[in-house]
């Protein structure tokens, strides 16, 4: 049995990585090829590209890695049309794969979207083109199903494998602990983004922000997790610019215990809100896009719902407040964060909520997506 795969983006790596230690379980001679990051490789991918390649982000963005984006793609459209694998799994990334998951299915090659596009957020149009790329798309959101099926595509719930990484009772003394932070002190958690533009854009905000809050909190600790070294590199030189006087530690790949850790939070919106969640910290979720692809997106109605944080879209309420492009100012952030602080903000109940949603998210994802890349196989799909 041989299997193609293709991953853009570290979280991509991290599911595409465990679902072949799943499938390798249930078929152990199973054989791996594509693109995928260090977790895949080590889960015995055969690398076509380096995954560094497809890693880009934004309407804008795209542009300038448009040519080379589009003839990687047909490099492997003419490898697999030319030797079909037994099976395609196309792991997030849909502006990539889903044309990759096309081109493979309209030639009987099986193929399985793993992430469901966000489309019942913004793009909406793109469902027809899932439908037409995917014989089946695994969702790791358990509304993404019903959605999918009212457009004609196959979904299943297959749970988020973060919500498996993080206990139903976060441990903020061990966190502490692990991170060698005092048990006394009040600390803010900062998560301006994983990539460099985000960096940019987001950080600049944030410190402003924990700025204003140590003026009121003396003994206040400021810390960061980091995804790369590009990014602590930066990150770093921004607080040396504007907030030399922050009392801040940095962590890299520490994310769950950098929000574990913390009584409060400021974070971009992406999947660190869940994992803000997940921790059941109270946060301050802030966002600011590239100017011109937030101007193109509202201008072409491309969004569908006023909630862009993930935590606030599980619960279906304002559960933490939002903050995006212009309203994302310091100050701003700063009085919800004064809010939190100053305990106009019901901690047990958030937490409850928080725990009810861990809950439901919480399955054997890793097993139930190769269960179903099997099946899709062996015409049980």
């Amino acid at each position: 049995m041989r299997v193609a795969l293709v991953a853009a983006e570290p979280s991509g790596d991290r599911l595409g990585a465990g679902l072949m230690k799943a499938l390798a379980g249930l078929r152990p001679e199973v054989r791996f090829e594509g693109i995928g990051g260090a977790g895949m490789l080590k889960a015995g991918l055969r690398s076509l590209a380096p995954m560094e390649r497809l890693s880009v982000m934004g309407l804008v963005e795209v542009l300038g890695r448009l040519p080379e984006l589009l003839a990687l793609r047909r490099r492997l459209v003419r490898r697999w049309l030319d030797d079909p694998p037994d099976l395609f799994i196309g792991i997030d990334a849909p502006d990539f794969n889903l044309g990759l998951e096309s081109a493979l299915r309209a030639r009987g090659i099986p193929t399985l979207h793993y992430v469901s596009p966000t489309v019942w957020a913004w793009r909406e149009k793109r469902v027809k083109k899932l439908r037409r790329a995917a014989d089946l798309v695994l969702c790791i959101f358990p509304f993404e199903p019903d959605f999918l099926a009212q457009h004609g595509v196959q979904g299943r719930f297959v749970g988020h494998p973060l919500a498996a990484d993080y206990p139903l009772e976060p441990d903020r003394a061990a966190a502490r602990a692990e991170l060698a932070l005092p048990s006394d002190t009040k600390v803010l958690a900062l998560l301006p983004g994983s990539r460099l533009g985000e960096i940019e854009r987001i950080a600049p905000p944030f410190l402003g922000a924990a700025r204003r809050l140590a003026e009121t909190t003396p003994d206040l600790q400021v810390i960061t997790p980091t995804a790369t070294a590009a990014t602590r590199a930066r990150f770093e030189a921004l607080a040396r610019s504007l907030t030399p006087e922050l009392s801040l530690s940095i962590h890299p790949g520490a994310t769950r215990a950098v929000l574990t850790a913390a009584d409060l939070a400021l974070v971009a919106s992406g999947t660190a809100t869940l994992e803000g969640l997940l921790s059941h910290t109270p946060m301050v979720v802030g966002y600011r896009m590239n100017p011109l692809t937030h101007a193109l997106i509202r201008g072409l109605g491309m969004l569908r719902t006023e909630r862009v944080a993930m935590a606030n879209l599980l619960a279906d309420e304002d559960l933490v407040p939002e903050l995006l492009q212009d309203q994302c100012r310091p100050e701003n952030l700063y009085k919800e964060l004064m809010k939190i602080k100053e305990e106009e903000f019901n901690l047990e109940e958030y937490s409850e909520k928080c725990r009810q949603i861990h809950r439901r998210l919480r399955l054997n994802t890793d097993q139930l997506a190769a269960e179903a890349a099997l099946a899709l196989v062996e015409g049980r799909g």
